[in-house]
């Protein structure tokens, strides 16, 4: 006796979900290959900007001195921040809890990992292990992709930003930024985080 028509419709509903579950766990495995691309080229973007900013901030401090270095910096980081972005095909920020300039406050997303850096250093992490990668739905309902990373304070950023900032420096920072926050700081400290995003499908 041939098979019930029950028992051929019951042959098809396993083969439709044996290869609906083939497709999910191909698209699973299809995005978590494209989150880890991105979060590798993020990271990438992340270390070639800190060493772009850092190579050019020693530069000017040995050139023309802390003071003349504040003003230059003030554009030299912008710059570098857009050619990265235009370079690398990311929105590029930087942002801190303790602000310099007021146009890098952080947005909430970036506030909770910012504070969740500090917490991790805090309780003995390695910075130059941290990062964080996201991908959320905006408001609009785009998938964006979004990474940070740790700014870690070094040697050259105690000039303008330690606990010994001298009074001609801090004069003439005051002069670019009138509410600045960004002092401090101790040599190892979190300075801040570089943001990154990007419109998955891009």
């Amino acid at each position: 006796m041939g098979p019930t028509v029950r028992a051929i419709a019951l042959s098809f509903a396993v083969l439709a979900a044996c290869a609906a579950n083939a497709h999910l766990a191909s698209a699973q495995k299809a995005g978590a290959t494209d989150l880890a691309a991105r979060v590798a080229k993020a990271r990438q973007v992340a270390q070639t900007l800190a060493d772009r900013l850092k190579g050019e901030i020693v530069t000017a401090l040995k050139a023309d001195g802390p003071v003349s270095t504040v003003g230059l910096c003030q554009t030299i980081s912008p710059d570098l921040t857009y050619t990265a972005a235009d370079e690398f095909g990311f929105e590029v920020t930087r942002t801190a809890l303790k602000l310099r300039n007021p146009e890098n406050a952080p947005d909430p997303w970036e506030l909770k990992v910012l504070q969740q850096f500090q917490s991790q250093i805090a309780a003995g992490a390695d910075p130059a292990k941290l990062e964080q990668a996201e991908i959320i739905v905006t408001p609009e309902g785009d998938k964006l992709f979004r990474f940070m990373k740790p700014i870690m304070m070094g040697e050259p950023c105690l000039v303008c930003h330690g606990t010994d900032v001298k009074q001609d420096v801090k004069a003439e920072i005051a002069r670019y930024y009138p509410e600045d926050k960004a002092v401090g700081f101790k040599l190892g400290e979190l300075r801040g985080a570089f943001s990154l995003a990007q419109l998955i499908g891009e």
